[in-house]
């Protein structure tokens, strides 16, 4: 949930601050200089979205806080960053671990679809203005058929997709 739902927001924050979570899980990271600890807690709406439109659709609120110590080597020192983040579900009942899963599940998935996007199709670099969703959408059809096929270098396999027409025409989905 971001800033841009400020009443869905404040409401989230409010629940949150006003009462104990129902579950609470903490996951430590360490690797690639760094340390990210992360505390997930969970808190029924409750009656908090009594009377508004959302009431139906929100059981749980989810709020993450994320502490990482980032270690710079070149200066031995370590840096602090700190955020919270809140999610909502239609969903209710499950642990804080579960929620967590799905969470981290679901940025792993965002970030190697954009980096994918970003780094090997050179999407921000795109100067594409008219019809520009058309392109996007055959590069995701591309990307949907090599991971059909089983690829895992997209850069690699585009490289040798445009080198030989009869490399692609290999593929599962075709």
């Amino acid at each position: 949930m971001k800033a841009n739902q400020p009443s869905l927001l404040k409401i989230a924050c409010t629940t949150a601050s006003n009462n104990d979570p129902a579950d609470t899980a903490f996951l430590r990271k360490k690797g690639q200089s760094r340390q990210e600890d992360r505390t997930v807690e969970t808190f029924p709406v409750g009656d908090a979205l009594v009377g508004t439109e959302r009431q139906p659709f929100i059981k749980t609120i989810i709020r993450v806080t994320r502490r990482t110590l980032l270690h710079f080597a070149e200066t031995a020192l370590w840096s602090y960053r700190g955020e919270v983040a809140f999610y909502v579900s239609p969903a209710s009942g499950y642990p804080a671990t579960a929620w967590a899963a799905a969470i981290r599940d679901h940025w792993g998935i965002e970030n190697r679809n954009h980096h994918v996007r970003d780094v090997s199709c050179d999407e921000n670099k795109s100067r594409i203005r008219i019809n520009a969703g058309i392109t996007a959408r055959t590069r995701s059809f591309a990307l949907n058929i090599m991971r059909k096929s089983g690829v895992t270098n997209i850069t690699q396999t585009l490289w040798n997709g445009a080198l030989r027409l009869a490399y692609i025409m290999e593929y599962e989905a075709i």
